[in-house]
């Protein structure tokens, strides 16, 4: 029987305001990230292991083999320190719901917040389990806190049970994963392994190594100004040519209402304007890399159309890659799928393979040379004050990482 140290940890780490500031150009984007980091350091020092702290906010840290073998891969584990900017995280106030009995859950700072079997069916499950929420006035930060808390205790087991038998194992830590930034800046040499596992899905057993391929968009609308009061005739405003082209979306496809599974879409996240200028924002994602092209045309499209109405005004898109499908690369190290599928399959684990309908750091690294699929730790209602973890489920993430580390040594 392990003594686990996940929940303290993650108790610990969720009270540590970690949130994520997409428009900050600093790195990282909140320096309250560095918070979490810190904190993590300290906790790698007292456990003895070699660590650098970045001042991106990244910690790079290595666990010594203790096999005789001498080719064993070395491997690492990841997962990101911030949290969404879409619900607070400030001042959140975990709340354990030992020994789970079913029904629902209303948080108290806000009874409104409820999280019943309805909205999530997969606490149908958790008979027994130690629940984890948060009040009801901010998320939780299970995304991505108990991935870190899983990690943490993984290395905790490796350094303490010399019976654990395993090749180098590696540690990172990443600031800013919620806005596209995680890995913006690894270094690889750092990191300095070669396959690694993310901790960043949702229910036990779930595991992927297929996700979206992602693009950042913006039309830029320049518009024609004029006094208000001697305007006919002569002004074209920003902001209602944008609205125009918001209106203009898919309603019934091409939108996160109305798709589901392996279908992409377009998704408006911010429209930021004055009378002569105005940026709509996008994020455009599918699981076919050359269709995010093809979204990129019908926007392109639609802005063509509105502007037909505005003879003077004019327009400019401006796309960015954000991260690319991991499958395209995983494909060809299919041994790293299977080291997870057999350390579940070892551990009774039921796995569940399946696509993310987003990204994660995995997915950039895995484009960078460093093949990197995703696994559960526990995740649930993430980016909502209805975010909720398990105790049990993390534990089981600290199996399954110590579980992946001696597969790996017994295949060299």
């Amino acid at each position: 029987m392990r003594n686990y140290t996940v929940k303290d940890r993650f108790l610990k780490y969720v009270q540590i305001d970690t949130q994520a500031d997409p428009f900050s150009n600093s790195v990282p984007s909140t320096a309250k990230q560095l918070n979490l980091s810190r904190e993590l350091s300290k906790e790698l020092e007292a456990m003895g292991i070699e660590h650098e702290l970045s001042k991106e906010g990244y910690i790079y840290a290595s666990i010594p083999a203790n096999t005789t073998k001498t080719k064993v891969p070395k491997i690492f584990f990841c997962s990101h320190v911030d949290t969404a900017p879409d619900c607070s995280g400030t001042n959140v106030q975990p709340i354990v719901h030992e020994n789970y009995q079913g029904g629902s859950i209303t948080l108290p700072d806000d009874p409104e917040q409820v999280i019943t079997e309805e909205k999530f069916p997969e606490l149908k499950d958790k008979i027994g389990h130690d629940l984890i929420t948060a009040s009801g006035l901010t998320l939780l930060g299970a995304d991505d806190k108990s991935g870190v808390a899983s990690i943490m205790d993984a290395a905790y087991q490796l350094v303490n049970d010399p019976s654990i038998i395993h090749g180098e194992v590696k540690l990172f830590f990443t600031t800013d994963e919620e806005i596209g930034r995680g890995v913006a800046h690894a270094d690889l040499d750092k990191i300095g392994a070669d396959f690694g596992y993310t901790l960043d899905s949702g229910n036990i057993g779930n595991f992927e190594y297929e996700n979206f391929s992602a693009n950042s968009f913006k039309i830029k609308i320049t518009g024609a100004s004029a006094h208000p009061g001697y305007a006919k005739g002569k002004m074209e405003n920003a902001i209602k040519i944008a609205g125009e082209i918001v209106a203009a979306l898919p309603k019934d496809k091409l939108s996160p209402e109305s798709t589901s599974d392996m279908q992409g879409f377009v998704h408006p996240t911010n429209v930021q304007g004055q009378l002569e200028e105005a940026t709509i924002s996008f994020i455009i994602r599918d699981f076919k890399t050359e269709n995010l092209a093809k979204h990129e045309g019908l926007l392109e499209d639609i802005t063509k159309e509105v502007l037909k109405n505005y003879p003077r005004s004019r327009y400019e898109l401006i796309s960015t890659e954000q991260y690319r499908n991991m499958r395209d690369v995983i494909d060809n190290h299919m041994h790293i799928v299977e080291y997870a599928e057999l350390a579940m399959k070892n551990l009774g684990i039921p796995y569940n393979l399946g696509p993310i309908r987003g990204g994660t750091d995995g997915a950039v690294l895995s484009h960078k040379g460093l093949p990197c699929p995703n696994l559960f730790s526990g995740q649930h209602g993430i980016h909502s004050k209805l975010e909720w973890t398990s105790v049990q489920e993390m534990q089981s993430a600290v199996d399954t990482i110590i579980e992946i580390c001696k597969i790996t040594e017994q295949k060299a």
